[in-house]
């Protein structure tokens, strides 16, 4: 399938497992330049676009990677019970601030660790789930930025119902292991309920249980929304293929399902994200505490909408619609 791109990416290349950082933040030891542990979520592949714009965002502020800063990385690959065994090395080396994103490997973190200052770029409701206190005042050792995942379910719907004007119901797929999937899909089926829509979910805990989950929705529902998260992004390819063979048109939460043949997705500019973790790292690191840096929404969001799917599922789009898409795969 050709991909057409109307907006600029960021390029990354990892490179070698350990990149550089600065010097000014290590005043407990003298002479040694801070480290940074980044726990990653998916992939180096999903996730290169991000630790591009964290990367980019460092180096603008001073911070160049490869000569003033050190990062330790690792990859959970989607798999939920490697965060700890990942947490724990993280923290055994001592390390300055830990970024990550997600809300199940920010909580695998911050069970390691009460001291060691810990950023996530990105987390879906990070007072809900108990990450911080508040937003305006997070307290502890953790501080981030969130992207409302478990609030825009009910917009999410109503643009989906654009696309698809005969939608009455919806299956609703999402990892019953995440607390935070388990929130949103409680809140899809009650903004479901609000739009006179009828929700049912699909719920899954290992690769094994995607096939028939889906096979249950072919006939039975209108459309897919998908919760992504972790293991359901690298799951992404099939959960499309699947719903494809079914005829089920598919929502989801960020650009990376879409550019894996789902319909369309609503949600924050992850990129934007992980861009402005690097200043909550670059505070950190000149000596502000988390506890004192509020965590921000999102400012900039992405309607993504894949056309060669649509004309797959022979959908007409109005144009009232198309006006608002901010990034077409043709």
């Amino acid at each position: 399938m050709a991909i057409h791109i109307r907006r600029r990416e960021f390029v990354f290349t990892m490179g070698g497992a350990a990149v550089a950082w600065p010097l000014a933040a290590r005043a407990q030891q003298p002479g040694k330049s801070p480290t940074i542990g980044f726990l990653g979520a998916t992939t180096p592949t999903i996730w290169g676009p991000f630790v591009g714009a964290f990367l980019q965002r460092l180096r603008e502020l001073g911070w160049i990677d490869g000569r003033d800063i050190a990062i330790e990385y690792r990859w959970a690959e989607g798999r939920d019970d490697r965060y700890a065994a990942f947490a724990a090395e993280i923290v055994q080396r001592r390390v300055d601030v830990i970024v990550t994103a997600g809300t199940a490997a920010t909580m695998s973190v911050k069970k390691a660790t009460s001291t060691i200052p810990i950023v996530f770029a990105s987390a879906g409701d990070p007072v809900g789930t108990g990450l911080v206190a508040s937003l305006a005042r997070p307290g502890g050792n953790v501080t981030g930025l969130s992207n409302m995942q478990t609030d825009l379910g009910g917009l999410r719907l109503e643009l989906l119902r654009e696309v698809v004007p005969a939608l009455n119901r919806v299956a609703v797929l999402g990892n019953a292991d995440s607390p935070l999937i388990r929130l949103e899909m409680e809140r899809v089926q009650a903004a479901a309920v609000r739009l006179g829509l009828d929700a049912f979910r699909l719920e899954v805990m290992k690769a094994e249980d995607i096939i028939p989950s889906i096979e249950a929705a072919k006939g039975a529902a209108d459309a897919l929304y998908v919760c992504s998260d972790p293991f359901l992004t690298t799951q992404r390819v099939r959960i499309n293929t699947l719903a494809a063979s079914a005829r089920l048109p598919t929502m989801h939460a960020f650009r990376e399902h879409v550019l894996a043949g789902g319909l369309m997705s609503y949600g924050p500019n992850l990129p934007a994200l992980f861009r402005r973790s690097g200043d909550y790292v670059d505070k950190i690191l000149r000596g502000s505490k988390p506890a004192d840096i509020p965590v921000e929404q999102p400012l900039k969001f992405d309607l993504v909408f894949n056309n060669t799917t649509a004309k797959a599922l022979g959908l007409t789009i109005p144009e009232s619609f198309l006006v608002r898409v901010t990034e077409m795969i043709e």
